[in-house]
Parts: structure tokens; sequence; C-alpha cells
């Protein structure tokens, strides 16, 4: 993501689901006059004490606070996965972008293989729900793209490493083992990889973990 925003021109950047403003703080380093909007409350708290001269709004990626045909750079990291309908999302950034403004877009690429379970989301008072996942090919997004006269310029997937864990069930990447789940949480996947390594491999190892798009509008 880094690698394509900091090849961008400098103008206004529009962070969509800006989450704790990690995307936006840096777009705010690189020169942007940055407007950040999210729906999460308590995110956008720890985005203020990071970013306490960026304009933050909540507000929802499919009803940005900002006017048609403003923007130069609109960016939405890991988010998509969650909305179920691509086109309205990308209408909506599409609205927002002047003729020739660039759409960086990253996205997972499911949790297990091609299946998106639930995630586990911790609220305020404690408690936990679950957020929806949708997995999607790389032709979806270029089906909810293309027709709104966005064109690639590039096309990113980052792959997991593999084997994902080793043979003591620690993960390659960083050699610490799963961590224990919390019997009195909400249920945690990813500490039952070090009880069958084999298939976390066959699941996990050399896929990709996320995909990176990035779109211009012809102007």
């Amino acid at each position: 993501m880094r690698e394509i925003l900091g090849g961008l021109p400098v103008g206004v950047a529009v962070d969509a689901a800006c989450g704790t403003g990690r995307h936006a703080a840096y777009l705010a380093s690189l020169g942007h006059t940055v407007i950040g909007a999210d729906t999460s409350p308590e995110m956008l708290a720890v985005a203020r004490t990071k970013l306490p001269g960026v304009e933050l709004h909540e507000a929802d990626l499919h009803e940005l606070p900002v006017a048609d045909d403003s923007a130069d750079l609109v960016v939405c990291a890991l988010a998509l996965t969650h909305v179920p309908d691509l086109a309205s999302a990308f209408a909506e950034f599409v609205r927002v972008l002047r003729p020739g403004g660039h759409l960086v877009v990253s996205d997972s690429r499911g949790l297990i293989g091609d299946l998106s379970p639930p995630m586990v989301r911790a609220r305020a008072d404690g408690s936990f729900g679950y957020l929806q996942t949708w997995h999607r090919l790389a032709s979806g997004y270029l089906e909810a793209a293309l027709p709104l006269g966005l064109e690639v310029r590039r096309c990113v997937e980052p792959h997991r490493p593999e084997p994902l864990l080793n043979a003591d069930g620690t993960y390659l990447y960083d050699g610490e083992p799963p961590e224990a789940p919390d019997p009195t949480g909400p249920p945690d996947i990813w500490a039952l990889h070090g009880l069958c390594i084999d298939a976390a491999n066959a699941a996990f190892g050399g896929n990709p973990i996320a995909i990176i798009w990035h779109f211009q509008l012809a102007g």
C-alpha cells in the first residue's frame, strides 16, 4: 500500500473506513489534505489522538461526507470484505473522485481458503459479536470497478509464508506459537492451527493473504 501511495501526486485524500488512522497518518505525512471516515466511534477516538489536525467523520463508506469530484485519492483498506455489495461502494468512491483521480484498495483474500466465517468483534462493554465477511475473486472487483470508468494501474496479491507453521507448531514468520484460546471469550479459530499443523499448512501456506488494487478514474 505504501509503495503505491508514495508514488501518487499530493492532493485531497479520503481514507474510507479509516479505522484508527494507520493510512491516514501516512497520507498526512506525505502532505495530503486528509479526510477520514469510519463507523466506529471507538476507532475514531484513537485516530483523533494520533491525527489532531485531520478531518475525521463518523460515517459509512457508502455515504462519505465529501463533495462530488473533490478528491484526488481515495483509500479503502481491509474494509470491503465486510461489504455485501462491491458495486455500491465503488460507485461512492467514484462519486467523490475527480477525473484522473486514484483509488487504492486493499482487501483480505478469505480467512480459510475460499471460506469466510464471521469474524469476532469485541464491543466497548466487554461483550462480543460477529462481523460478517465475504470472500471474492479478483474478477468481482473488476466487475464493480470497470463499468464506472476505473482503469487498472496495478494489482498485487501478497502471499502467506509457506509453510505457515513449523513442525513444532510455531509460526514460520515470527516463531511464536498460536495463542491458547480464552475459555471465557469467543472462539478463536487461529488457536487451532497448532493442533492440526498439516491441515493449517494445506489451507493457508502459499495462498494470497490480501489483494491490493490501484485504479485510476478515466478523465
